[in-house]
């Protein structure tokens, strides 16, 4: 491979995994700022929630407008955002305006992921962009626990903020990659169009007369809200058991790295075995492992390796159940792939977000409350994975 096609493929893998980053790095943060600004932990995780629902919401905006402006100018402007919420945020006076400039960064960061995406769709094919899509998988799983245990460092030795000043540094380097980087502007769809917007209309309410895709969508956001449950709940359980800031990475690394190792396992198993048996078997750990850390809870034991432990099942589990559940999505239709993708990432996102705001609605001095959440999420992602593989109406 030649050396502008392997900076081309370093540039889009910086791009698509900013947005994951811009999320995880204040994590280790949010178990200070109530103290910080005198708030309740609800009014902390709704700085989560506007980040995800601006970061899935805006993806639906992006998508429709690089394919009529070009991938670059749309890239570019979603980086500016960005770049200037992560600006607002280092300088916030109080949560409120932290929250907003939470959700301006977020807004931003959606043109990260869906266009990043598009760009691999444009520019690679065939086995390479197959393999450029393992790679992808492979980074957006280690995006978390590298972020969180850089985050928590920087909290402990220069402060919260210096958490957004590294994000506003890092959107300007996005910024100057993708100017200088990335292919420029062509478009996919004619400007003249005038009605794409009724199009678009048209492919999503097409797809919502799918039971079966409403299904695999139930399935991808309700895990997603099992996992965003845990990264916004896992600092403050750390917390109570006197983890600070810089040691909360060590262990929320747990699921994102067995769902790497899921998605390895994915990879071998799918072909051989079928996307049912391995969604099952993948449900299946998930709920083994929240089995085990509610029965760690209510026992008494509570300690950190208590948490994290039981956990890389369900990590493990995420890593087989969802990408059979991302490619039953795009699938069912293939005309309408991409408005698959970007419908179920905006719901995905929404229910992250919802994942995220509930931890703040109970306490949680140990475990139990916050392992409860998640079975509660999970439970709901099989109920629906039930009805899909059992009803022939739906397949």
């Amino acid at each position: 491979m030649s050396a502008p096609r392997r900076w081309l493929i370093a540039n889009l893998l910086a791009q698509i995994a900013f947005g994951l980053l811009a999320l995880t790095l204040c994590l280790p943060s949010m178990q200070e700022w109530g103290a910080i600004f005198q708030a309740d932990q609800a009014a902390v995780q709704l700085t989560f929630s506007a980040y995800v629902v601006a970061y899935g919401g805006l993806q639906l905006v992006y998508g429709p407008l690089s394919d009529r402006h070009g991938r670059k100018q749309i890239l570019l402007l979603g980086l500016a955002l960005a770049g200037l919420g992560s600006l607002l945020a280092a300088l916030a006076p109080g949560l409120g305006s932290l929250t907003a400039a939470r959700f301006l960064q977020g807004a931003g960061a959606a043109a990260t992921m869906v266009i990043g995406r598009a760009m691999v769709q444009d520019q690679f094919d065939g086995a390479e962009r197959t393999r450029l899509m393992a790679y992808i998988g492979m980074v957006l799983g280690l995006c978390p626990p590298l972020a969180t245990v850089v985050g928590g460092q920087l909290h402990v030795r220069l402060g919260w903020q210096s958490n957004f000043v590294v994000l506003t540094a890092l959107s300007a380097l996005m910024f100057i990659a993708a100017w200088r980087g990335l292919p420029g502007g062509k478009t996919v769809q004619p400007s003249t169009d005038s009605h794409w917007l009724r199009v678009l209309a048209q492919s999503y309410a097409r797809l919502a007369r799918e039971p079966a895709f409403l299904l695999y969508i139930a399935i991808l956001s309700l895990s997603t809200a099992t996992f965003y449950c845990f990264l916004a709940g896992a600092p403050i359980v750390l917390r109570s058991y006197g983890v600070g800031p810089d040691g909360v990475g060590w262990y929320i690394m747990c699921i994102p790295m067995a769902y790497i190792v899921g998605n390895f396992l994915t990879s071998r198993w799918v072909q051989a075995r079928g996307e049912r048996h391995v969604m099952r078997v993948g449900q299946g750990f998930a709920l083994c492992g929240l089995a085990l850390l509610l029965a760690l809870g209510f026992a008494g034991l509570q300690t950190p390796l208590a948490f994290s432990l039981p956990l890389i099942l369900l990590g493990l589990g995420h890593g087989l159940l969802v990408p059979p559940s991302i490619s039953g999505t795009v699938g069912l239709i293939p005309a309408l792939a991409g408005t698959a993708a970007a419908a179920a990432g905006l719901v995905q996102q929404l229910m992250g977000a919802v994942g995220g705001y509930t931890v703040g609605l109970v306490s949680h001095n140990g475990s139990v409350n916050l392992g409860l959440l998640m079975l509660g999420f999970t439970l709901g992602a099989l109920a629906a994975q039930l009805v899909l593989h059992r009803s022939p109406r739906v397949l």
